[in-house]
């Protein structure tokens, strides 16, 4: 059998991808961060592959927000309404129950030729046949408000299976993409009333260990706004092992499916241990390491310098990335970065266990390096914090007010799919500085080291699994994850700034031909096992084809 025959035997199921982001394109603003990076790529991999997969999420009215400033230069969330002509109207429309009142969603299509991904059902409660209440549902992604938040994963979970049907779509798996759309497997037991028939239809990917990203809703809220469908409560305990009065999503999701899988290799261990006093003997959550997708994300002319095996054209490609970079910099900020001069960026979510200050933990060591006259170092951070997490805002804000006394630091905003594209082609350094064990796989630094930027991070995540420190990488020694939080800071940062000084600018000034073979090194070895064509690849196999 060729391999067109091969795959398309073995892509054949029909799944249905469900996630509450999708960073697909940077003109459909319906993302936020890695988990919407993350699903972007599986859609553009799933096309790339001629997978049989559909995606399912909500067309959001203002997105998540728009990251501007005020006149002080501090952030500015801005919640403006979005406008798609590239979306198709296949003239359908869904009913949910929510509080017991009917809500009207409209399907939405983006067809796989507008942006070369897997074709996608969005949904959306924004119309007139709705009431002013309805509406909101769909206005903006996590919404801060509890119920607000309850009725969007109604939409997604619910309305996502009643709109497929709509569309005539026959679908084998359902994969939920997190928690949220957990609904959809209560729909589908009020449907066949049999656990087991649910599970071989169902499986779910988990992508934290955070609290904040496994939520939990009092159980009577949740049956009384129709979260379980028409199922009683005790039916929902029965089959989820629920005993108390809150109900985890994670816990649900992980009930309900036939398989789970955690993100990195090292999550797997962590989410096995998290969830042991829920999970049965032959409930173990496996391995399916995050990955990105190659087409969208390198660069092209990197790729052509590369496979030329040609050092000066790398290096010239690189530095015209980091003119490029550069540009937006001066831009944001009125500073002049010089392209010769070793650039590190932190940049993703801005999140307090993600840790963006800890470079400037111990103050004087840090102003010691930036300020070096003989091997400078220019830094710069971008993010967009969850906008009412004033802690996240608040350290945003700090770096803001430190980078107008400092002129080799900046922070930008904006950090969409554009953004990240020109700081991850632009980086010398990516830089991942979480607490250990509270990262999942954190992936931009992925398609960092696909575009000569050499990742320098805390041994969490998707690192492990790719790190050779100094032949492809750099590596932060982890600390032991029980100490205090002030004392994990402490040594993670004397760790990073031990390595900083001594290897990767020494490294960068005083030996550019070992600087290339890193470079050339993380091109190398990033691919293909960090493309999402694997990953995508490893969802069929070990999951959705599982008996």
């Amino acid at each position: 059998m060729n391999k067109t025959l091969e795959n398309q035997e073995l892509y054949s199921k029909k799944a249905a991808y469900f996630s509450m982001e999708f960073a697909i394109h940077q003109a459909l603003k319906i993302y936020s961060g890695g988990l919407g990076f993350l699903a972007g790529s599986h859609m553009r991999s799933a096309y790339d592959l001629k997978q049989n997969v559909i995606g399912v999420g909500m067309l959001w009215s203002y997105g998540y927000y728009d990251q501007l400033r005020e006149s002080d230069q501090s952030m500015q969330a801005s919640h403006t309404r979005k406008h798609y002509q590239f979306l198709d109207d296949p003239n359908v429309e869904v009913t949910v129950l929510i509080n017991n009142r009917p809500v009207i969603v409209k399907v939405y299509l983006l067809k796989a030729d507008v942006f070369q991904s897997a074709p996608m059902v969005l949904l959306s409660t924004d119309i007139e046949k709705n009431d002013h209440l309805s509406r909101t549902i769909t206005a903006r992604l996590y919404d801060g408000n509890n119920e607000t938040r309850i009725a969007q994963e109604i939409v997604l979970g619910v309305g996502g299976v009643k709109a497929l049907e709509a569309l005539g779509e026959k679908i084998d798996i359902y994969h939920m993409n997190e928690g949220h759309a957990v609904p959809l497997a209560f729909n589908l037991y009020d449907k066949y009333r049999d656990i087991d028939e649910v599970k071989s239809r169902v499986v779910f990917t988990t992508h934290t260990p955070e609290a904040a990203g496994n939520e939990v809703h009092n159980i009577d809220l949740l049956h009384r706004m129709g979260f379980f469908s028409s199922l009683d409560i005790d039916t929902v305990r029965e089959i989820t092992g629920t005993k108390g009065d809150m109900f985890s999503l994670t816990v649900g999701a992980l009930k309900l499916s036939k398989l789970s899988n955690a993100v990195s290799k090292i999550h797997s261990v962590v989410a096995n241990d998290m969830w042991k006093d829920v999970l049965n003997e032959d409930e173990k959550i496996i391995p399916i390491t995050n990955a990105q997708n190659r087409r969208y994300w390198q660069d092209k002319g990197l790729i052509r310098a590369y496979d030329d095996n040609v050092d000066y054209e790398i290096v010239s490609r690189k530095k015209h990335l980091k003119r490029m970079l550069f540009n937006v910099v001066a831009n944001q900020t009125g500073k002049m970065f010089n392209p010769d001069v070793l650039t590190i960026v932190w940049a993703r979510r801005f999140a307090e266990y993600k840790r963006p200050g800890l470079l400037k933990y111990d103050f004087e060591r840090f102003l010691k390096v930036i300020q070096s006259q003989d091997r400078p170092v220019q830094i710069i951070w971008a993010g967009k914090p969850y906008p009412t997490d004033g802690l996240a805002v608040g350290i945003f804000n700090e770096l803001v007010h430190l980078s107008k006394d400092i002129k080799n630091i900046a922070v930008l905003t904006g950090y969409e799919l554009e953004l990240s594209a020109i700081m991850k082609k632009g980086a010398d350094v990516w830089i991942n500085t979480p607490r250990i064990n509270r990262e999942a796989s954190g992936t931009s630094g992925m398609t960092a080291a696909m575009n000569a930027a050499i990742h320098f991070s805390i041994p969490d995540g998707w690192h492990p699994e790719f790190a050779k420190h100094g032949e492809n990488s750099y590596t932060i020694a982890g600390c032991d994850g029980e100490l205090p939080i002030e004392e994990q800071d402490r040594i993670d940062n004397k760790n990073m700034m031990d390595v900083l000084e001594n290897e990767i600018i020494p490294t960068y000034y005083d030996d550019p031909k070992k600087w290339v073979s890193i470079i050339k090194n993380a091109m190398h070895d990033v691919l293909p096992y960090f493309d999402s064509d694997r990953m995508a690849h490893e969802y069929y196999v070990k999951m959705y084809n599982h008996k």
